[in-house]
């Protein structure tokens, strides 16, 4: 006998509208779970010494150009290479810039004129003239798992 019978009418209305309650709200959001992506960035060419790696993600060219990133990570450079994850990002386009902060003060260090010393790259590997690439140089379309990589220089 199915157990619903053994219920009163009320609490038998009850649990089939948490039933379609449940239902419904899978049903929205299993889409938006499923389009997440991961991506995984290579990053290749730091230093051979100890350095950490500073990489940040920017979803849109307004937050690139002011330097406000979505997310953020900093991690040990092993022999010069690091592989890092950006889990669960919606579909969209986005660029990475990273570093290698091979002393240690937290900054990408420049010299006089501006020019980085220490060594730096941009998803695409992206070059820019006098100064850093725009965001549709470096921005790559990520609509499901995507890997990539980054060659500092």
């Amino acid at each position: 006998m199915h157990l619903l019978a053994f219920l009163p009418r009320p609490a038998a209305r009850t649990l089939y509208a948490a039933t379609a309650v449940a239902a419904l709200t899978a049903a929205t959001f299993a889409p938006l779970s499923a389009r997440a992506a991961d991506l995984s960035l290579n990053v290749a060419d730091g230093p051979a010494t100890e350095a950490t790696l500073y990489i940040a993600l920017y979803a849109d060219a307004a937050s690139f150009g002011a330097s406000k990133p979505l997310a953020s990570q900093s991690l040990p450079l092993r022999e010069g290479k690091a592989r890092v994850v950006f889990a669960g990002l919606p579909p969209g386009r986005y660029a990475v810039r990273a570093y290698a902060d091979e002393n240690g003060n937290g900054k990408l260090d420049t010299n006089l004129v501006g020019l980085p010393t220490e060594r730096y790259g941009f998803s695409n590997d992206a070059r820019g003239k006098l100064g850093a690439p725009d965001f549709e140089a470096a921005a790559i379309g990520v609509d499901a798992d995507l890997q990539s990589a980054i060659h500092l220089r």
